[in-house]
């Protein structure tokens, strides 16, 4: 199984440790493209317009400048830089030590600056997201799509891909059709099925806890998938692929749902 996660936007920064190097990160292919997107990042950090290039407001005018230092900044794994309301949901330190291996071996981060990251990958605190464009670079799903597409088949070979990224993290790369099952959350309100941001990323979050709470082997088909969800959540639905599109399942949560009852789950 290979479950693929967007990166948070927010990051807990390490307060101090050994400094970074990409030697010790997964899919070493890819340390090139990675040195100059550093390179790239650091410079444009330290402009003037920084905050308007890489789309943030002022008050992560810190985090930004930060940037320009990541090859001298302490690192941690990267399920410890992570967090937000997906990775709170996932909740790796209440797994198990067995279900931790489990995510360690099956969880990639696709990310804007790393391409994409082993769960216990050592990487520091960044701010960069996918949509941005970088001078001298592009757009960098763009950027990275060429070079993450054969990396991401080769590890995916043989699995079934779980996709729980959102859309602009999706844009740069597009795992094999027929073993992949992407991830939709949605609710329904007064009798409309909307799409809940914040539902929607805890709700992904929840489901990979499933996923890697479960005994055994990971599941092997979408339906596996569906059948681990329903016992959840009654409602989801599981859509076949099609020649463009992978096989889709929505967790449709009902109009009174509360996380309340899973939050130390």
């Amino acid at each position: 199984m290979l479950i693929l996660l967007p990166p948070s936007e927010g990051k807990d920064s390490p307060a101090s440790g050994p400094s970074f190097t990409t030697a010790q990160l997964s899919f070493p292919e890819l340390n090139d493209a990675r040195a100059r997107l550093l390179e790239a990042l650091a410079h444009v950090s330290l402009s003037e317009d920084a905050l308007s290039t890489l789309g943030v407001g002022a008050s992560l005018e810190a985090e930004v400048r930060a940037n320009a230092h990541l090859a001298s900044a302490p690192w941690a794994p990267a399920h410890s830089i992570y967090s937000g309301v997906l990775y709170d949901a996932l909740g790796y330190l209440r797994l198990t030590p067995a279900q931790r291996g489990k995510a360690d071996a099956s969880v990639v981060v696709v990310s804007a600056l790393w391409g994409a990251v082993g769960f216990a990958d050592p990487i520091p605190a960044y701010r960069l997201s996918m949509g941005v464009k970088l001078p001298d670079v592009g757009r960098l799903a763009s950027y990275w799509k060429p070079l993450l597409t054969p990396v991401l088949d080769e590890r995916a070979a043989g699995e079934l891909v779980v996709d729980a990224r959102s859309s602009s993290y999706a844009a740069a790369y597009k795992p094999p059709l027929a073993s992949t099952v992407s991830i939709d959350v949605v609710q329904e309100r007064g009798g409309v099925r909307k799409v809940v941001s914040h539902f929607a990323k805890h709700t992904r979050g929840e489901l990979v806890r499933l996923l890697l709470q479960r005994r055994g082997r990971g599941p092997a088909t979408p339906a596996d998938v569906l059948a681990l969800a329903r016992a959840r959540w009654p409602l989801t639905e599981l859509g076949p692929a099609t020649r463009t599109a992978p096989a889709r399942l929505t967790v449709v949560l009902p109009e009174e749902h509360s996380f309340a009852s899973t939050a130390s789950a």
